[in-house]
């Protein structure tokens, strides 16, 4: 299937870019700059290091965000909020990889997984990739990547969106208009998306349907992005 072309938009000042020119943009957003300087402490004592991490689909990379992460939350609360924004629709399981070794909420001594209970800066640095995975059945699989580390206020969220692109373009597969709802048997072979009008004559039923959403977790299992 071909590669689908991706925009985006800045939190910041919400102008649209494409996905590569992103990262790029985000690193001089004078509307970022101004709003990080404003919140920047004098006193050494209240300033908290954050990690700036890019997350993506790993199979559908025209799913993707920006992330501001406070680098001493631990592992199993990004497993939360990515849960919460782009996957959770049964409670599956889930699992960080990173330099090869497995992080999970509830680990198995015999497969030597360690525990998601730890913190950010103490298993990654500036320019590591790692990975996410999902749902061990219908898995959804996600690659990170900690573009930077910066320095700010303590204040706030301890994770904020700093850019997420725009819900793609999906089309019928029969009539070509704006695609509303998907298969989950024949998305496997990058098929089945429908419009409303055509949606009940699909072969499989309408059973088989799911909503389009925008995150790398459409058509699978029951999630419907709510």
């Amino acid at each position: 299937m071909a590669r689908i072309q991706s925009t985006g938009k800045c939190c910041f000042c919400s102008s649209t870019f494409n996905k590569s020119a992103m990262t790029r943009h985000l690193k001089s957003c004078k509307e970022r700059e101004a709003k990080w300087k404003s919140s920047l402490e004098n006193n050494e004592k209240h300033r908290t290091k954050f990690f700036h991490l890019l997350v993506e689909g790993r199979y559908l990379p025209e799913y993707w965000m920006h992330l501001l992460v406070k680098a001493n939350i631990t592992l199993d609360k990004l497993d939360t909020y990515l849960r919460d924004i782009w996957l959770e629709c049964c409670g599956h399981l889930s699992a960080f990889t990173i330099e090869d070794r497995t992080y999970t909420f509830t680990p198995f001594g015999e497969y030597e997984e360690k525990s998601m209970r730890i913190k950010l800066n103490e298993v990654l640095s500036p320019g590591m990739k790692f990975y996410y995975e999902y749902d061990f059945g219908t898995t959804t699989h996600l690659t990170l990547k900690v573009i930077s580390e910066i320095e700010l206020n303590a204040k706030g969220k301890f994770i904020r969106i700093m850019a997420r692109n725009d819900p793609p373009e999906r089309n019928c597969v029969v009539c070509g208009k704006p695609a509303t709802q998907v298969c989950v048997h024949c998305i496997r072979e990058g098929m089945g998306w429908l419009c409303d009008e055509c949606a009940p004559k699909h072969k499989c039923g309408e059973d088989m349907l799911l909503p389009v959403v925008n995150s790398p977790r459409v058509g699978k299992c029951g999630y419907t992005g709510d």
